[in-house]
């Protein structure tokens, strides 16, 4: 199978661009490096640095290619961000999936987007949230990614092409940037190895449904190998609280920092759990990693990464 993976550079893609090469596929990544990191491309893949709200670059790309398969995950990903500069959520994540789906339809290629849970649903959904509830977006990032997640889908119906919407939990797992704004295990994971203040928001209530990156390529695998239209919830269904996930990685760190606690920013959710029944009904997806082993794992791993 020819699977394109945009945003293949960055933390989940290029997780996704090395599993469908292990099973033997041809993978060309997409990223225009803007958060991605070129080292982080697998050597066997295909790449080409381009921003896909160009819309005659990525069109020439993906014509030249042919691919069966769009995994689409460039997009700014950021909520405060998305907050500060909602022009950036417009142009990656509106106009960038509707330039794939664009040319996806004129491929008759299937594409798999990799949209929101908890950034989508807003505060006062149902606890865990099925995919029935009517989307609440509390910032720029929610409305952008509900905004990719229409046009997906009327293509997938316009054109009679089995894409998919997978609407991720809190991703977690080695790879992440502990410098950004978003990835809270990353962003903890380095200041207790730094022996820094961790900065909690929300003064340590908020939840989240934390979900391994490992368990979110399987739901991108399972997509792609079932010719399924749909959307679906990629998660535990366990609300974790920020307080919660940091004694997590303070066991794993053996330390016992005082964390500074501030207000919620703005745009950010209160709490989250997502229902993630149909998917395993459908794609015959559940988690598999344990929140505490792959938190620990992670926290290992970037000890490791800084030597």
């Amino acid at each position: 199978m020819r699977v394109v993976v945009t945003g293949g550079a960055g933390f989940i893609g290029s997780h996704v661009a090395d599993a469908f090469l292990e099973r033997g596929d041809e993978v060309l990544v997409i990223d225009d490096l803007s958060s991605g990191r070129r080292d982080r491309i697998p050597m066997q893949a295909a790449f080409t640095e381009l921003d896909v709200a160009d819309d005659g670059q990525l069109r020439t790309r993906l014509e030249d290619f042919a691919p069966a398969v769009i995994c689409h995950l460039a997009a700014q990903s950021s909520v405060t961000v998305s907050v500060e500069r909602p022009d950036l959520d417009f142009a990656s994540n509106v106009r960038g999936t509707f330039n794939v789906c664009e040319t996806a339809a004129e491929l008759g290629a299937r594409v798999i987007f990799a949209s929101t849970g908890g950034a989508l649903y807003g505060n006062g959904a149902p606890l865990p949230t099925p995919e029935t509830f009517v989307a609440q977006p509390l910032s720029p990032y929610g409305a952008s990614k509900l905004a990719g997640e229409a046009f997906v889908a009327t293509q997938a119906r316009f054109r009679d092409l089995p894409h998919v919407v997978l609407r991720l939990g809190n991703v977690y797992g080695p790879r992440q940037n502990p410098h950004g704004e978003a990835g809270v295990v990353a962003i903890f994971s380095r200041r207790l190895l730094d022996a820094e203040t961790p900065i909690v928001f929300g003064h340590g209530a908020p939840t989240r449904d934390y979900v391994h990156v490992a368990d979110v390529v399987r739901a991108f695998t399972h997509a792609a190998d079932r010719e399924l239209a749909g959307t679906y919830n990629v998660g535990n269904g366990k609300e974790v609280s920020v307080l919660e996930l940091l004694d997590v990685l303070q066991r794993a760190a053996h330390t016992d920092l005082e964390p500074r606690l501030e207000p919620l920013r703005p745009g950010e959710l209160e709490r989250s759990s997502l229902d993630s029944q149909a998917i395993a009904e459908s794609l015959d997806w559940r988690p598999q990693i344990e929140f505490e082993r792959g938190i620990a794992e992670t926290f290992h791993w970037y000890a490791a990464e800084e030597g």
